[in-house]
């Protein structure tokens, strides 16, 4: 594990530090898990737009895979 330094204004510190109370957590510990969201936001993120750019051009086959799905006829 390493150490991290934040820079910012004493409100936000003692803002933070009021939250992780109300949560029963360090501060650190809340820093870890609003880590861990934003990258997981962020890992979901870079899979849609791979997934998008894999896609890109093929509506038309998506569009009859969602009726085939339906149990609807694909023309």
């Amino acid at each position: 594990m390493s150490a991290l330094i934040i820079r910012m204004p004493q409100e936000k510190r003692e803002r933070l530090k009021q939250l992780a109370r109300a949560r029963e957590m360090s501060v650190n510990k809340l820093i870890d898990e609003v880590a861990t969201m934003l990258l997981t936001e962020f890992d979901a993120e870079t899979r849609f737009r791979l997934r998008a750019a894999r896609g890109a051009g093929r509506t038309r086959r998506a569009l009859a895979l969602l009726e085939k799905a339906r149990g609807r006829r694909v023309k």
